[in-house]
């Protein structure tokens, strides 16, 4: 008997804002450009991408396209999508680099 299985779809899972605010965060956190992209896109097929289009005023296929894993969303995109996802980026210092005044 052979075992079925199917890929994982971040998306099936992202059913509420913490959650979609968790996995945006664990993404800006890892820093790398195509896993932001990849997230962003797993948040935008949870929302719906006609949704997530009227939203942002940008067509569904260039979300397709920006959001995608090899995607290179310009920054005025990014922030267009996460204003739609109700989310914002939030600049926090790293480690001891930046010492409070």
């Amino acid at each position: 008997m052979s075992l079925k299985t199917r890929p994982w779809d971040a998306s099936e899972h992202l059913d509420s804002s913490q959650a979609i605010a968790e996995y945006l965060e664990a993404a800006f956190e890892d820093g790398d450009p195509q896993v932001i992209s990849a997230a962003l896109g797993d948040v935008a097929r949870a929302r719906g991408m006609t949704e997530l289009s009227r939203e942002t005023g940008l067509s569904r296929e260039s979300l397709y396209r920006a959001l995608s894993p090899d995607g290179h969303p310009e920054f005025s995109t990014v922030v267009k999508v996460l204003n739609a996802f109700g989310v914002r980026l939030e600049a926090k210092p790293v480690g001891s680099e930046i010492e409070a005044a």
